[in-house]
């Protein structure tokens, strides 16, 4: 199914987390530890990819998520607090430009990576779309996998924004 927007992108394929029968947490990802938000992402994006047309080349990667990974920002300010040492995988992992990159290598996504905080998190989809368009426009995109993450509890959705309306 593919819906135009008014931004001038088509929107080729969508998934959500949770779904009727998930579940309570997404698959673990190797390397991501303690939290729930990188297999969060991972999960919607590969049930997004697997629904929609092929992606384009140089399909971009955008995530937009108000408060990031809560559990890992939790998790490290309560050793902090405690004295004790901070692992190294809670570092890498802290930052959604890491799950962007396993996407990335994972689905062979080539375009550019953005992740995004909303100032107002019902603007979320809106903030990721208009950026996946500014990307396209400039020529640095072909496409993008526009995914909005957030914890407490752990809902998802992902889209793909390709150029063009239907027929084109």
């Amino acid at each position: 199914m593919t819906i135009t927007i008014h931004s001038g992108l088509s929107l080729t394929g969508r998934a959500d987390w949770p779904e009727p029968g998930d579940p309570p947490e997404p698959p673990g990802i190797a390397g991501f530890v303690v939290s729930t938000f990188a297999p969060l992402v991972a999960a919607v994006a590969q049930r997004c990819l697997a629904r929609a047309a092929a992606p384009p080349p140089a399909t971009a990667i955008v995530i937009v998520t108000g408060c990031g990974d809560v559990a890992s920002a939790r998790h490290v300010a309560g050793a902090i607090d405690a004295g004790a040492r901070v692992g190294p995988l809670m570092f890498f992992q802290s930052v959604p430009n890491a799950v962007a990159g396993h996407l990335a290598a994972r689905y062979g996504l080539d375009g550019p990576v953005v992740c995004l905080s909303p100032a107002e998190p019902a603007a979320a989809l809106t903030d990721g779309l208009a950026e996946a368009a500014l990307l396209i426009a400039d020529g640095d995109a072909g496409g993008a996998l526009v995914i909005v993450a957030e914890q407490d509890p752990d809902h998802a959705y992902a889209v793909l924004a390709q150029p063009g309306g239907v027929g084109r």
